[in-house]
């Protein structure tokens, strides 16, 4: 299932709209400030898919029965890229355990690239809810290729993948290597990818845009 949150009229359009336009993104703190809020959205709508059970709350004056997480998903990002994003959903679901994963792209010669795993910090996986996110979803096999290392850590019973861009193939090649127990969540759809696999019109780097320029 793929949930495309820009669809629907709403203060998420705004966001993006910031994180995408090029003189906006000159203020690194309200770049990463928007990725963050656009994590804190994911959270709320994901929130209304999850287990609740009701629970007796004492108050000053008597009790309240409210229903509550009935356990805490475990949030997985990207690095680095995926810092922002990720802060936001760690916000809402703060008592969650969390993973991270180095991955990038190393270019060849010919201007392929392979996608590289270099480190992985996670606790078991084995029946929870997991949430992995990374901003830019661009031909989707880092994707999978991070989802599948993380099964190593043990089988999560269902997985929400949060991408605030992602490109019509990427999304189709999730969609084919990942299973039914996988939610596709994304802020907006872009239709092209370059030679060089960057989601057009997209953002540009989400990284440096948050960071600063890599060497």
């Amino acid at each position: 299932m793929v949930t495309i949150l820009s669809k629907e009229h709403s203060i998420v359009n705004q966001f993006i709209s910031e994180i995408r336009s090029a003189s906006i993104q000159q203020d690194r703190m309200r770049f990463r400030r928007n990725m963050e809020r656009l994590g804190e959205i994911f959270a709320y709508e994901i929130s209304k898919r999850l287990a609740y059970q009701e629970t007796e709350i004492i108050t000053p004056l008597g009790i309240s029965r409210i229903p509550v997480l009935a356990r805490q998903p475990v949030l997985a990002t990207i690095l680095r890229a995926g810092l922002p994003l990720h802060q936001g959903l760690l916000n809402y679901f703060d008592r969650a355990d969390n993973a991270f994963i180095s991955a990038y792209r190393k270019h060849h010669k010919d201007g392929t690239f392979d996608i590289k795993l270099e480190y992985l910090s996670c606790p078991t996986l084995k029946g929870c809810t997991l949430i992995l996110s990374d901003p830019m979803l661009a031909t989707g096999s880092s994707m999978v290729l991070t989802y599948k290392s993380m099964l190593e850590r043990g089988a999560p019973e269902h997985t929400h993948i949060v991408c605030a861009i992602a490109s019509a193939q990427g999304v189709n090649y999730v969609k084919r290597h990942l299973s039914t127990h996988v939610s596709l969540w994304v802020g907006a759809i872009d239709d092209e990818l370059t030679a060089q696999s960057y989601i057009v019109p997209g953002l540009g780097d989400a990284g440096d845009l948050a960071f600063g320029i890599k060497m």
